[in-house]
């Protein structure tokens, strides 16, 4: 596999996609065309203009941007893709367009055979086992919480630490986790604003500028530093 899984599209103070644009030429090398899924957008923006908006970052670097919902055929469009790029929104959503249009098995497969993947917030949620793990509201209700598995755990992006300044007393990140494992066992990557993972010659390595946090089921909750090797965390 070859996939960058980000935390987040943008960056406080930057530009879409902007912290990323020095890494995404080497995930899609050679390849000036991708295929960009906009399900994750609720209403607001539409399916074009989250493209173009796409579009606008990826032409930076040369890239041209062609969305889905431009093919007939969304589960051919995923299999001739020669990149692919699924953006941020709701999870919920995003998982619920997947299976409605037939993409989810597909997009499996073609990720598992090499096609070079980006995912950005819930484009990232769906590389694990589940979207249990995400942060958004279920505004739809897919028909299984069951995701891509691109690896053997569940991501959380845009982990947040506890504020200790905070007079909120609702659950943190961490507790909403912990929550998780009293009745699942898959580990969970706490993926912080501006890292991400990058899945490459059979490794999944954290990249960026910030540490993740590991949550494992019945173990204490740790640190790793960028750079780190997670490619045995299962």
């Amino acid at each position: 596999m070859q996939a960058i899984l980000a935390s987040t599209s943008t960056l406080f103070g930057q530009d879409y996609l902007e912290y990323l644009l020095p890494v995404i030429p080497e995930l899609f090398k050679d390849i000036n065309e991708i295929l960009f899924i906009p399900y994750a957008r609720p209403g607001g923006i539409s399916h074009e203009e989250y493209t173009s908006h796409a579009a606008t970052a990826f032409g930076k670097i040369g890239i041209q941007v062609c969305g889905i919902h431009e093919f007939n055929d969304h589960h051919k469009a995923v299999r001739e893709a020669k990149g692919i790029f699924t953006g941020g929104g709701n999870t919920f959503l995003l998982v619920s367009e997947l299976y409605r249009n037939k993409v989810m098995p597909v997009l499996r497969d073609v990720v598992l055979e090499g096609t070079p993947y980006m995912g950005t917030s819930a484009g990232t949620n769906i590389a694990g086992l589940s979207m249990q793990t995400t942060n958004d509201m279920p505004i739809v209700y897919p028909p299984s919480f069951k995701t891509l598995g691109l690896i053997p755990v569940n991501i959380n992006p845009h982990y947040l630490d506890p504020d200790p300044d905070s007079k909120h007393k609702g659950e943190t990140r961490e507790t909403r986790i912990k929550e998780f494992h009293r009745l699942n066992s898959q580990p969970v990557i706490g993926l912080r604003e501006s890292s991400w993972l990058e899945l490459k010659d059979n490794k999944v390595t954290l990249k960026g500028s910030l540490q993740a946090r590991i949550f494992e089921k019945d173990k204490v909750p740790f640190e790793v530093e960028t750079e780190t090797d997670l490619s045995d965390l299962n």
